[in-house]
């Protein structure tokens, strides 16, 4: 009624609009407005055009890679993805999450040129990006860049395509990442009930269904990435797109040199594995005792999206749950009040079934009544024809969803690889169209009655389960428990794996890359100043910090905040804290800290096989340096001998630790030692600083009496 009045208001005073003319004036009538429409089913709109197929321009160069490219001048910018037939689904089942890995690690690795952090500051320096990922059934690498930029751009996209280097600590890192994925797995009750519906339908025994754990983590290696790397990542298993502000034939000659190195070679990948039409009907229910609601996922296998009876099955997904004027919506929810949320869908993949499903929310009381009614809603949707408008009203919001699919040339251009990628015809897009423009209301119910299975539905329910699985009993179907037990993590190294002597020789390899261990030796104090910049996500802040040690033992940090300098001092008796709110001894908590880190403090920990109390060890590719219950990781690397990242764990107020990584970078020489100018300091996986040194002196003449005086 608003928007009704309005339009009545402008058309009153556009009424008394008048011209005036020369010498005179005249009155001219209004052009007539039409009524406004007094609801939404009384908006018309003209029928979908036909989506326009931009020209691109198609070769294979000389080492079997196809490319597609597609000029846009619309704004200066080049942008590409390389597409890889590989996926997570070629996976061995005793290393799942090998595939994941890989894909991050593809870039994050850096290149043998350059290391992943080196890649970052270059790109982020130009506005540029070079990203790669690995999903269910395709690998990724893309790049996005200025056109003044494309060839150094397209460069490090190269690099990362065909010379990727998968360096140990950013394994590490991928790996810690994962892990915290699974620790944290069971936090979100919505996430429970997708995870479990989808495995159950699919089968926890197939690789649409296997589940990633800590016992499938911890074996990989970075031998197992680079045979992975090198049986799908070869030219003729590649599909290339590459879009925006060039000249098609600039473009093609540049891909041509650019690649023209890149002979790799590998037998035909193997079709994906199929999906096993297998029924798991009942009730699956998961206990979650913190939430007030229960999460509801039901639903069986759908389909592919090359189905003949596809737009159909669409069209009836949609009015059964696929917005607020859906049955589902209309009925369970705004007339019974069951539910907080309802939807349903036709899943349809391009080469394997997708998934049929009803989900939702609702009271834990009201369960059991929810599911009824929900299956009453599938029972009728199979029982007689839909009607006029709720046809009509589906299949225009299928066919206007096209509108923003392919509202871009890229976009466009992206649909034509994935038809390329599974094989679909190039035409499937105007198939799909005019499917939809021509369902009628015996289709969807023909579709309803074949395709929908009642006695097939797998239900999943998570929530509080003692004030609801009594009353599932009412609805005749077995019910089932669901474990949500995490399995223990595994030690990551076998017991009696270290090995001392090897130990003591990588580290005194390092020792020479450094300068040798007699100059390391030398040093009797030492003075850094650094600039620590937080991450964003851990406030941004930007502080600066002095180091000064002298050997053995005696240290003193100093800290500048914004409130004033945090000094904290330590020596073999004891040690002190002063800030602007006072002063105090250090207690043995307080010293722990401080003395763990003068097992990772670069000098100290690079002579650890001379001093008393430490010992040095070789174990899954690191060395490990003990000092009493302390223990850091320190990896190397291996072309240069040079000290690549330290691993330690940093206690956490209110208890437990957090895993620290700090890898290091841009390394200059002082008094004849190497030493970095820069880390990355990582906490549970995630950034959280970025380190510069600003200065750093050796054999100052520090004197222990002056560092031990308090502010």
């Amino acid at each position: 009624m608003r928007d009704r009045s309005l339009a009545l208001a402008v058309r009153w005073l556009t009424a008394g609009v008048f011209v005036f003319v020369a010498w005179g004036q005249t009155t001219v009538a209004p052009a007539p407005i039409p009524e406004a429409p007094s609801t939404y089913k009384e908006l018309r709109f003209p029928p979908l055009k036909e989506i326009p197929v931009p020209k691109v321009a198609t070769y294979t160069l000389p080492n079997g890679m196809k490319v597609y490219l597609l000029e846009d001048h619309e704004l200066p910018i080049i942008r590409g993805a390389a597409r890889i037939r590989t996926g997570n689904l070629f996976e061995p089942a005793d290393k799942i999450g090998l595939a994941g890995i890989m894909g991050t690690v593809l870039r994050s690795g850096g290149t043998k040129e350059k290391t992943g952090d080196q890649l970052d500051e270059e790109l982020e320096n130009i506005a540029a990006s070079v990203e790669s990922d690995i999903g269910e059934d395709a690998g990724t690498v893309t790049f996005s860049t200025l056109k003044e930029n494309a060839p150094e751009v397209m460069g490090v996209f190269k690099d990362v395509l065909t010379q990727p280097e998968f360096r140990q600590e950013k394994i590490d890192l991928a790996k810690t990442e994962i892990r915290s994925g699974i620790a944290r797995r069971n936090d979100d009750a919505h996430g429970i009930a997708e995870r479990e519906f989808s495995d159950i339908v699919y089968g926890k025994d197939t690789p649409y269904g296997w589940r990633t754990e800590y016992a499938t983590i911890d074996p990989i290696t970075r031998d197992d990435l680079v045979g992975f790397y090198q049986r799908y990542y070869f030219p003729a298993n590649v599909l290339l797109a590459v879009w925006g502000d060039f000249s098609t034939e600039d473009m093609e000659a540049q891909l041509t040199k650019l690649f023209a190195g890149w002979n790799a070679q590998q037998l035909k990948v193997p079709p994906f594995p199929p999906v096993m039409e297998k029924a798991h009907a009942g009730i699956y229910v998961a206990d979650k005792a913190d939430v007030t609601q229960t999460f509801i996922e039901e639903g069986h296998l759908g389909g592919e999206l090359k189905d003949k009876d596809y737009p159909a099955l669409e069209v009836m997904g949609d009015i059964l749950g696929g917005g607020f004027q859906s049955r589902l919506m209309q009925r369970v929810r705004a007339q019974l009040g069951l539910v907080y949320d309802i939807s349903a869908s036709w899943g349809a993949h391009y080469d394997h079934p997708g998934l049929f499903r009803v989900d939702g929310s609702t009271k834990s009381v009201s369960t059991a009544e929810t599911l009824k009614a929900i299956q009453e809603q599938i029972a009728r949707i199979r029982a007689s024809e839909v009607t006029a408008d709720e046809l009509e009203t589906a299949r225009q919001s299928a066919l206007n969803s096209l509108v923003f699919a392919f509202d871009t040339r890229a976009k466009t251009l992206g649909r034509m690889l994935t038809y390329e990628y599974f094989g679909y015809p190039q035409d499937s897009l105007e198939r799909y169209q005019k499917g939809l423009e021509q369902v009628t209301r015996t289709d969807v119910l023909r579709v309803a009655k074949e395709h929908v299975r009642p006695q097939d539905l797998t239900i999943v329910a998570v929530g509080k389960t003692d004030e609801f699985v009594k009353s599932l009993a009412t609805l005749g179907l077995p019910v089932s428990t669901i474990d949500l037990t995490i399995p223990e993590a595994k030690s990551e190294r076998k017991q009696g794996a270290a090995d001392p002597e090897k130990g003591k020789e990588v580290l005194a390899r390092v020792q020479q890359a450094v300068g040798g261990a007699d100059t390391l030796a030398a040093v009797k104090d030492m003075v850094e100043v650094v600039e620590y910049r937080t991450a964003p996500s851990a406030g941004g802040a930007l502080i600066k910090r002095t180091d000064r040690w002298i050997a053995p033992s005696t240290f003193r940090e100093e800290t500048q905040l914004p409130f004033g300098v945090i000094s904290i001092y330590a020596d073999d008796q004891g040690g002190w804290t002063a800030s602007p709110q006072g002063s105090g001894p250090l207690g043995p908590e307080q010293l722990k800290p401080v003395r763990d880190k003068l097992v990772r403090l670069y000098v100290p920990m690079l002579l650890s096989d001379r001093l008393a109390g430490r010992s040095v060890s070789w174990s899954d590719g690191a060395l490990e340096i003990s000092a009493g219950d302390n223990t850091v990781r320190l990896y190397v690397d291996e072309k240069t001998g040079l000290p690549a990242k330290v691993e330690y764990k940093s206690p956490q107020m209110g208890g437990g630790a957090s895993s620290v990584a700090e890898t290091f970078d841009s390394f200059e020489e002082v008094s004849g030692i190497k030493a970095p100018k820069h880390m990355t300091v990582s906490q549970d996986g995630h950034k959280f600083a970025e380190v510069t040194v600003e200065s750093l002196q050796f054999n100052s003449g520090l004197k222990a009496e002056e560092l031990s005086k308090k502010p």
